[in-house]
């Protein structure tokens, strides 16, 4: 029996974690019932996930990976230089971008809380100092709403007996602005690890081909081209689990921006080949 509650336990975390993923591929149906039972007995869960909430900084972060360290590859092999200094510049953009890019994540995600706060202080003070000012301003928004009469006053004197309903009422309905709970560390790491990870795929063939002697003849920059494009295909179609798009759309959607900024980058190699 133990075994079974345990079992049972597990299942339900189980169909937690997979439940908006399940609401997501019932709204791109229009499947009405599969929407139903994402909603069921796990509905609080629905429109949340602890670690879907970094899905966009960890994509956004090998996007930006693969195609910052394609376009290095792409313009050292444009301007004929050898494998040797696209692992070099490879290697410093793949540190210096991505350190700079997980910091500018980072300092973002953290300036949006400290707005949040200072913005959501103000509101406590003017609610503490000028209630009858932000009471109207609540009277205002639910008038706007659509709601008059008795019901109106009723809305709003439940809204101004919560304080923190209040203050919640006023940072969405009047400033809209919704606190986002991510941790910015997080956010910047996640980023910076996906930064790492998927932009050193365009660098395999060359650090491979080092390693193990290939000889000249070897289409290295062929072999990258096969790499570079299958991750950039890869990382499009995990974009389509927040964006509600087709996989296929969104996967060719990156592939084709990457290989565009791959072509720009190979031609400015080539016309400034001379000066290498």
């Amino acid at each position: 029996m133990t075994e079974l509650r345990c079992n049972g336990t597990l299942l339900r975390r189980i169909l937690v974690r997979l439940s908006p993923s399940l609401s997501r591929r019932a709204f791109r149906e229009q499947d009405v019932e599969a929407s139903r039972h994402a909603h069921g007995a796990h509905s609080h869960h629905e429109h949340h996930s602890a670690s879907a909430e970094y899905l966009p900084d960890f994509v956004l972060g090998g996007i930006d990976g693969i195609i910052t360290t394609f376009a290095v590859v792409a313009g050292v092999v444009g301007a004929h230089l050898s494998n040797g200094v696209i692992i070099v510049l490879g290697a410093a953009n793949l540190l210096a971008d991505g350190l700079s890019m997980a910091v500018g994540n980072y300092l973002g995600a953290k300036s949006e809380q400290d707005y949040f706060r200072s913005e959501r202080q103000r509101e406590i003070w003017e609610i503490e100092h000028i209630p009858e000012h932000e009471k109207e301003e609540i009277r205002e928004i639910y008038e706007g709403k659509g709601f008059s009469g008795d019901l109106l006053n009723r809305v709003v004197d439940h809204i101004v007996a919560d304080k923190k309903l209040w203050v919640d009422t006023m940072m969405r309905d009047e400033l809209n602005i919704i606190e986002d709970r991510k941790d910015p560390f997080i956010v910047g790491a996640v980023t910076f690890v996906a930064f790492l990870v998927f932009g050193f795929i365009p660098l395999t063939v060359f650090v491979g081909a080092i390693v193990l002697g290939a000889g000249e003849s070897t289409p290295l920059f062929e072999y990258c081209l096969g790499a570079t494009g299958s991750a950039l295909f890869c990382v499009g179609a995990l974009r389509a689990r927040f964006t509600f798009r087709s996989w296929i759309r969104s996967g060719v959607e990156i592939l084709l921006l990457g290989g565009a900024a791959g072509a720009v980058a190979y031609y400015v190699g080539v016309m400034l080949r001379g000066l290498a």
